[in-house]
């Protein structure tokens, strides 16, 4: 048997990759290279807008792992239904779809949502990952930029929006888990509890440099103009869309009760531990 994972050489997918090898599990890389080379795993060639690509792949796999990539909305919803499709065809034994932070209430509409109940109404053993906001995004050059040369974290929330923050690690550990645990079904909420506020995401920062950093509230739009250079302007501006949406939530905290911390015994790192295990 063999696990499928998407974005095997991307941000969400490596880790899950590197944990699987790590157990001696047999892993199938998807990416769009074909020559790409992945630690330990058989690499595929396999786009999203193929049915019948991602259907030959998921095939006979005991586990497969998918993310929708950074594009626009109505390309996600599209390479949502072709997941959708492939794995009505090809019957796996266990899909995890992580949300990367996108809503799944059906009345939203959005790809993210359509996957997750695509995937309930297949009959396929499934769970949704659902992630707030991942720590890996204030790594991104123009926010660790100025932590490092203003000692100022900008990002476009309230000073006093909480969140539950995860890490890329968080997810891979959720993912491994739920690959061994097919009584854990639908939707598991992974995040920091108690969620954490901008100046407590500082305040680790200062804490991992040995200097003070503070928080500084930027608006969704300069978001976006410092993100389009990274990830093009159309995804950029989404991203700032969601950021402004945002902007009206009384926080981003975690149900407990669907919890990774109650349905796996999982708790995620905290600001603090997430820094200590990465190069920063």
């Amino acid at each position: 048997m063999t696990y499928v994972i998407h974005g095997a050489t991307g941000a969400q997918g490596a880790p899950v990759v590197a944990a699987l090898t790590a157990a001696g599990k047999h892993v199938t890389a998807i990416t769009r290279n074909e020559r790409a080379v992945v630690g330990g795993a058989h690499v595929v060639a396999a786009g999203y807008s193929s049915v019948a690509d991602l259907a030959d792949a998921y095939r006979g796999a005991e586990g497969v792992f998918v993310h929708l990539p950074l594009a626009s909305e109505e390309e996600r919803r599209i390479f949502a239904g072709n997941i959708a499709a492939a794995v009505r065809e090809a019957r796996p034994a266990r899909v995890v779809f992580s949300t990367s932070g996108a809503p799944v209430d059906p009345a939203d509409g959005g790809a993210a949502a359509l996957l997750a109940a695509d995937l309930a109404d297949s009959g396929v053993s499934h769970a949704v990952v659902v992630p707030t906001q991942y720590l890996e995004n204030l790594l991104m050059p123009h926010v660790i930029g100025a932590v490092r040369e203003r000692g100022v974290l900008p990002y476009p929330m309230r000073p006093d929006f909480a969140v539950a923050w995860a890490s890329h690690l968080d997810i891979a550990d959720v993912v491994v888990a739920l690959f061994e645990r097919p009584d854990v079904t639908g939707v598991v909420e992974v995040g920091q509890d108690p969620a954490v506020t901008g100046p407590d995401l500082a305040e680790a920062f200062g804490a991992r440099y040995g200097r003070e950093v503070v928080f500084e509230s930027i608006t969704p739009e300069e978001f976006r103009v410092s993100l389009s250079p990274l990830i093009g302007e159309g995804a950029a501006a989404d991203v700032a869309s969601a950021y402004q949406a945002m902007s009206t939530m009384r926080d981003r905290s975690i149900a407990p009760a669907r919890s990774a911390q109650k349905l796996l015994d999982l708790t995620p790192r905290t600001t603090a531990q997430w820094l200590s295990d990465i190069d920063v």
